[in-house]
């Protein structure tokens, strides 16, 4: 399934965009990179869009975050806000605000988006269970906003305010993006086969510990949220990709990373069976956008080393280029 194309771009058009995106310098002067700048002015030939970021993670700079995608090699990234700070249930009395990262909500994603566009989008949040989230959601989606998320809340994945968003998705044809997390966010996602069946024409897209260890047919909680080891097939996540056509995986942070990973010919099989249903994300909150110290390269190497180019491409532009419209 396809998202409404809100910004319809030309696939050669897109490729066009993404090349020159390598001749141009997005993040200003880093004091003490020098060397990492001349290194990063060397682009990939290909398109990278990261689905999966966010401004002021762990107070990282804008300027920062700027130089961070420029030298993953990243042409096109997708900023994911955070909801308004509140002490309530769902973010667990305010120790969740920020994405549980201090990152900065709606005004902070559009301003990066506005200063370098064709480069940077956003999509739209807001803590779900207060009264004005349909309004503020509904505001930056006419802003230009992509999905909605990364919806990242003390809540049962079905409950009622999750679904309120959710028919705000099905109305608005975008797609949400959903962080799972035992005991902590989205909670049951063993029951999130429901939401996946009453909005088939919503897309889904999964990121998280608990999305990734349930790969794992294995996997129980006793095991911890990083699992290490071998894979056995047919895991709950598995099951979804599999037998549902909006449920889509977003490759970011250490949880993709590790379920990459642990067990190699696992991910190898895994990458080729679900290559249309994964997107590249990073999630990562370094500063300076290379291994060992970047996740995000890290991953993006992984994929590299696992997967067929044919493979690759789907799951470092392509994917995300139907997807978002972009």
């Amino acid at each position: 399934m396809k998202a409404h194309a809100r910004h319809p771009t030309t696939r050669r058009k897109f490729l066009g965009l993404s090349i020159g995106a390598a001749a141009v310098a997005l993040a200003p002067h880093v004091r003490g990179e020098d060397d990492a700048r001349t290194q990063s002015a060397t682009r990939p030939v290909e398109p990278i869009i990261d689905i999966h970021q966010h401004t002021h993670y762990h107070d990282r700079t804008d300027e920062q975050l700027l130089f961070h995608q420029q030298r993953m090699g990243v042409t096109h990234t997708i900023l994911l806000p955070a909801g308004r700070p509140l002490q309530r249930a769902s973010t667990d009395m305010g120790r969740s605000n920020g994405l549980a990262a201090q990152c900065e909500g709606n005004d902070s994603c559009v301003k990066i988006a506005r200063d370098h566009p064709g480069a940077y989008y956003f999509m739209a949040n807001e803590v779900p269970d207060i009264p004005e989230a349909r309004a503020e959601i509904e505001k930056y989606l006419g802003m230009g906003g992509l999905g909605i998320g990364e919806l990242k809340f003390h809540l049962d994945c079905d409950s009622d305010p999750m679904q309120a968003i959710f028919d705000l998705a099905k109305e608005r044809r975008v797609p949400v993006l959903m962080h799972f997390q035992y005991n902590n966010y989205n909670l049951h996602f063993e029951r999130m086969y429901k939401m996946l069946e009453k909005y088939p024409t919503v897309n889904f897209i999964g990121h998280a510990q608990t999305m990734w260890a349930n790969i794992d047919k294995a996997w129980d909680e006793k095991k911890g949220l990083y699992p290490k080891g071998k894979v056995t097939r047919g895991g709950l996540t598995d099951q979804y990709l599999e037998h549902y056509p909006n449920f889509f995986a977003d490759m970011s942070a250490g949880s993709g990373l590790n379920a990459l990973n642990r067990d190699l010919d696992h991910a190898r099989w895994f990458l080729d069976k679900h290559q249309n249903k994964i997107l590249y994300g990073s999630d990562c909150n370094d500063a300076v956008g290379r291994p060992p110290a970047c996740q995000g390269a890290l991953t993006i190497a992984a994929i590299r080393n696992l997967a067929s180019r044919d493979v690759q491409r789907k799951i470092l532009f392509s994917n995300a280029m139907k997807m978002f419209g972009i």
